[in-house]
């Protein structure tokens, strides 16, 4: 008897999904909680499992169907596995018999691959049927894709040739997270009074800090200690002084939050996420380190749920990483101010009547001037700046 697949249940912030990728075709034998599908929503990507070991019999909705939260989107049938490619079983069993070896025709398109894959496919333009996959089951992985790209070409083999003048274009659609990261950020600049204001921090007291007790750190805490710990307590302490800029704007209320969820922006294969570390008044300097390492990996893999991104008050973005040297970072609604950290590089700076050479990182702040004024936002990053430039008044509480 034949079971209905539902979409698994939605947040209220996320309003429907996408079917991604089936990962198992209509007949195909499926194991219990093998992903048979991937729904892409505008924050995650969520894996619809198998029920128990059988088949599907009926795919509701294809690849690039829009569904809602816990609408069907296929039939699946218990124990039908055994009979569900008898002509190809049969076959195999004559083969086996005749002492050749099963041959398995592959038909895979780009369409049945993860989104990772089938994003790593579509830009370097090769077929799924061209890649040896070593996953489970056969499948491509990310790695097969950039090593069959590594791989020499056959010496019997004509490059294609582009003539001179020639311009190509190569079109490929959007992700839903793309669409959606592009509406917010729109929206951010038409519906917001934003404006941005600059500073900059001599990074010398964190940096020596951490040299002298990162290894002690990483030793008690299992953790490496980055900078990114020190800018979120001194973001928080900071909101603790200025709470308009933990604040944020509903119609036509402001509401002040009582606490200090901080978003930390994170670039991942499918667009930049921005995952949150909840009551970071509360967090150890270790705790934040290990929220981020571990929010990163999530990113990487692909495994940043819904929760992870809902909420935060406010949000701190690293465009140093990339070697970034100064930019304005768009707010994150309904948020009212953004932090954003640049490269350190090291300047000359007069000190007491005298030129040092520093380490410098220019901090841009941008917040919504309809709640925030400039007197409250210069301030907020003054206060920031302070507080890393003598680390110890913020070990200190001080």
């Amino acid at each position: 008897m034949a079971t209905e697949i539902k979409a698994p249940v939605f947040p209220e912030s996320v309003a429907d999904g996408t079917i991604a990728t089936w990962h198992k075709k209509v007949g195909e034998p499926v194991s219990r909680d093998e992903v048979i599908c991937d729904i892409e929503t505008d924050k995650v990507v969520l894996e619809v499992v198998a029920p128990a070991d059988g088949s599907l019999v009926a795919i509701v909705k294809g690849e690039g169907d829009t569904v809602l939260s816990s609408e069907v989107i296929a039939q699946f049938e218990a124990g039908a596995a055994a009979a569900a490619a008898p002509a190809a079983v049969e076959q195999a069993v004559a083969q086996t018999q005749a002492g050749a070896a099963p041959v398995v025709e592959r038909t895979e398109t780009v369409s049945d691959q993860a989104p990772a894959v089938r994003k790593a496919l579509t830009e370097s333009g090769i077929a799924a049927t061209d890649v040896q996959g070593t996953g489970r089951g056969g499948r491509i992985t990310k790695e097969d894709v950039a090593n069959h790209q590594a791989k020499p070409a056959a010496a019997n083999v004509t490059p294609l040739s582009v003539a001179v003048g020639e311009r190509i274009e190569k079109r490929v659609p959007m992700t839903r997270l793309r669409k959606r990261v592009a509406e917010r950020l729109l929206a951010a600049t038409q519906q917001t009074a934003m404006l941005t204001t600059f500073n900059e921090v001599n990074m010398k007291p964190v940096m020596e800090m951490r040299k002298q007790y990162k290894d002690i750190f990483e030793k008690r805490h299992g953790a490496r200690l980055g900078f990114m710990s020190f800018f979120v307590k001194a973001v928080t302490e900071a909101l603790k002084r200025y709470p308009a800029v933990n604040a944020s704007i509903d119609g036509d209320d402001i509401v002040y939050h009582g606490y200090y969820d901080i978003g930390v922006a994170v670039s991942s294969e499918r667009g930049l996420v921005v995952p949150v570390l909840r009551d970071t008044d509360r967090m150890s300097y270790a705790e934040v380190e290990n929220g981020i390492r571990d929010f990163a990996y999530k990113a990487r893999d692909g495994k940043l749920a819904i929760e992870d991104m809902t909420g935060g008050t406010f949000t701190i973005t690293n465009g140093g990483t990339f070697g970034s040297l100064l930019s304005t970072p768009i707010l994150n609604q309904p948020q009212t101010g953004i932090l954003g950290m640049h490269k350190i590089q090291e300047r000359p700076m007069a000190v007491n009547g005298q030129v040092e050479i520093l380490p410098m990182m220019y901090l841009a702040l941008s917040y919504d001037h309809r709640m925030i004024d400039g007197k409250e936002a210069v301030g907020f990053l003054v206060t920031i700046k302070e507080l890393l430039e003598e680390p110890a008044k913020l070990i200190l509480d001080l």
